[in-house]
């Protein structure tokens, strides 16, 4: 039996970098900026808006099409309840030097959204595209010494984490990848149809990457493997079947992955989102479930048997192995 701690060891990494202070004000209102407004952006803004209230006082929007940059000022602040006077984040734009002056930073830019028909794990076609668009903006987190928290929507996560660590110059706790609640919740939704897999709701959990290295275990209590990468195949491919349809699936990735998690992370509740676990040189972020506390992210450490440690292991090294 091993944890996730043991990941480190087994790959070879000497030391690790401590996930060591909280970047937010854990509990309270928070500034959110949100970079890009397409159909990603702008549906983690009308999740945070309607869901936020308690966590955050104002939401910044920044996109390159100043036209709906305008619209999205205007629609999403006209949500509103009707009689019941209660207060929801104000929505306001900010231009590209203002987008570091809050507590957290959504990262929702992306520039290489595979079309309709695409084959094969398209989030990984978007890594050299999207890694342009970090770099850039990792820099003007390392030129204003930004202090908060970098939440990452866009595909790949993790890799796209590891980069704007790496492009930025922050502290492992200040950014994080948010990807892999929908595959929970997609792994909730299959699992519900399934008497043999209906267990997963209270003994399951989901590992990994937001793609191909997926692992979702059936228990963590009394793994199956068998069941677990049935599950896993099944919840790697709805996002293939949406695509089928032909539709880009964006909804549920918006409000599992990003919107509902990160209030989660502000609230310091549990959730799933990537944390950093490697030293300067080596290492990745790993989806696994965890939450915010003062003293950082801290993440559920349990002991995991065998087979079901071996597949978060090869995760584990082939995030490892991209660059």
């Amino acid at each position: 039996m091993k944890r996730i701690e043991d990941l480190l060891k087994d790959a070879g990494i000497q030391g690790r970098l401590p996930l060591d202070d909280c970047p937010i004000n854990l509990r309270e209102k928070n500034r959110v900026n949100l970079l890009a407004l397409g159909d990603v952006g702008t549906t983690v803004l009308i999740g945070l808006r309607l869901l936020g209230g308690d966590v955050i006082s104002s939401i910044g929007i920044c996109d390159i099409h100043e036209p709906n940059m305008v619209r999205c000022e205007q629609e999403i602040n006209q949500i509103r309840y009707p009689f019941s006077g209660e207060q929801l984040p104000e929505v306001k734009m900010v231009r590209e030097e203002e987008l570091f002056d809050c507590d957290v930073l959504v990262f929702c830019a992306s520039k290489g959204v595979p079309p309709i028909g695409a084959e094969g794990d398209v989030r990984m076609a978007q890594l050299a595209a999207n890694g342009e668009i970090i770099d850039h903006y990792g820099k003007l987190a390392r030129e204003s010494a930004f202090a908060g928290l970098i939440c990452v929507v866009s595909d790949p996560v993790d890799p796209l984490c590891r980069a704007f660590l790496s492009s930025a110059g922050l502290r492992p706790s200040q950014v994080q990848g948010y990807g892999l609640g929908v595959m929970n919740a997609r792994a909730l939704y299959f699992a519900e149809k399934d008497q043999r897999l209906r267990h997963y709701a209270c003994e399951g959990r989901a590992f990994g990457p937001h793609g191909e290295d997926l692992v979702i275990a059936d228990s963590v209590t009394a793994y199956d493997d068998r069941l677990s990468r049935e599950l896993t195949a099944l919840t790697v491919g709805a996002n293939m079947r949406v695509r089928e349809l032909g539709f880009k699936p964006y909804i549920a990735p918006a409000l599992s992955s990003a919107a509902i998690s990160i209030l989660l992370t502000l609230r310091g509740e549990w959730h799933y989102s990537s944390l950093y676990l490697g030293n300067e040189e080596e290492g990745a972020f790993l989806g696994m479930k965890n939450r915010m506390r003062g003293g950082g992210p801290e993440y559920e450490d349990i002991l995991l048997c065998e087979e079901l440690y071996g597949r978060i292991r090869r995760a584990y090294e082939n995030l490892c192995a991209l660059k």
